[in-house]
This record gives C-alpha cells, sequence and structure tokens, in this order.
C-alpha cells in the first residue's frame, strides 16, 4: 500500500475515530457487528521463562503472560461480554502468549495462523508477506458479529505503519468498511479502557 494512501487513511479514521466512533456512538455499531479488532497480545515480558517460572502447559517454554496480562485480558473479555458486543471469528498467532490472551479473554476457540505469528522472533518478527496477509485479512468483515485477530506489535506495524504507531499492548485497532471494498481504521482501543465502558 502506497504511503500516501496510508496517510489519507490515517487522516480519515482519526477523524472518524475523533468525532464519532468513541464511547457510546462506537459501543452501538459494535453491537451490531461487521467490525474486526486487531490486537496485539496483552503484557508479557519480554524475557522467555525458564523450567522453574514456565506455565506447566508452556512446554517449550515461550514468553508467557504476566499477572497484568491476565488480568487485563480477563477484564477485556468480560467487558466484550458486559457490552453485548457479539465475537464470532478468532484469529490467533499460534504463540502461547497470543493464545493466552484469547483464554483469559474468554473469547472462544481461535484458530491460529502462522501470518499472525513471529516467525520465533519476538520484537523482531513480522514479514511483507505477514503484512499483506493482515492488510488483506481485514477487509474481511463478518455479518452480524465482529472478528477478534491476536498477533503481535511488528505484524500490526508492518501491515499498518502509520496507523498502529506506539500500539501498546493488549490494544486494538478497529477497522470497518469504507465503502469502496476496503478498510478503515474506526478506532483504536486500549485493553483497560474496554471496562470503563461499562456503565
Amino acid at each position: 500500500m502506497k504511503a500516501g494512501l496510508l496517510s489519507a487513511l490515517a487522516a480519515l479514521g482519526a477523524v472518524i475515530s475523533a468525532q464519532t466512533l468513541q464511547g457510546d456512538a462506537l459501543l452501538k455499531l459494535m453491537r451490531r457487528g461487521g467490525y474486526i479488532l486487531v490486537m496485539r497480545h496483552a503484557s508479557s515480558p519480554r524475557e522467555v521463562p525458564d523450567k522453574q517460572t514456565a506455565n506447566p502447559d508452556n512446554a517449550k517454554p515461550e514468553r508467557q503472560l504476566d499477572a497484568e496480562g491476565r488480568a487485563s485480558a480477563g477484564a477485556m473479555g468480560k467487558a466484550l461480554r458486559d457490552l453485548k458486543i457479539p465475537i464470532g471469528e478468532v484469529l490467533s498467532s499460534p504463540t502461547y502468549r497470543a493464545l493466552e490472551t484469547v483464554k483469559y479473554a474468554q473469547l472462544g476457540a481461535a484458530r491460529t495462523y502462522a501470518e499472525l505469528g513471529d516467525n520465533g522472533q519476538s520484537m523482531q518478527g513480522g514479514t511483507q508477506a505477514q503484512a499483506e496477509w493482515l492488510r488483506d485479512r481485514v477487509k474481511q468483515f463478518p455479518k452480524g458479529t465482529n472478528t477478534v485477530i491476536v498477533t503481535h506489535a511488528p505484524n500490526l506495524t508492518g501491515a499498518f505503519p502509520e496507523l498502529a504507531q506506539g500500539v501498546e499492548d493488549g490494544e486494538a485497532l478497529i477497522f470497518g468498511p469504507d465503502g469502496k471494498g476496503g478498510a478503515v481504521l474506526v478506532a483504536r482501543v486500549k485493553i483497560g479502557e474496554w471496562a470503563k465502558m461499562v456503565h
């Protein structure tokens, strides 16, 4: 995607999210479904745990969520249910920390895709092919539900260099249809903000 088009999309996304899709306006639309929520996995220390500190089912072991990550993912999932935001398909990186995010959020069974993974490279993962795959996937909008995609910062910034700047642990970029067969960013929601939307 050309940089100019990305800039235009970023500007349009900023305008839409600033003017219309916050709080109740965002919730109203998401309750109808038809959006794709692409999030970075919840908080996870950069270090791989040793055998003593790894979770029992983290056999490899890989990076895993810390206490904050587990709590924030759980709170996000509860908020989505309390807010009556319908979640349909869940796509995830095959990494342990991404699947833990899905598990603690209780989003349902996730289908894993290598394209959403980190290629075993943690913060240095993400290829051009993965970026293109993700950009294509966010144009496939569901009907009546919302799709959740859990991935990693390098994949988000690779696919959406202008829109995903500074993406935090657990933060979500929410895409909607642009009316021309493409996707437009309609909001960015930090993981702790979901619970604050519950009245």
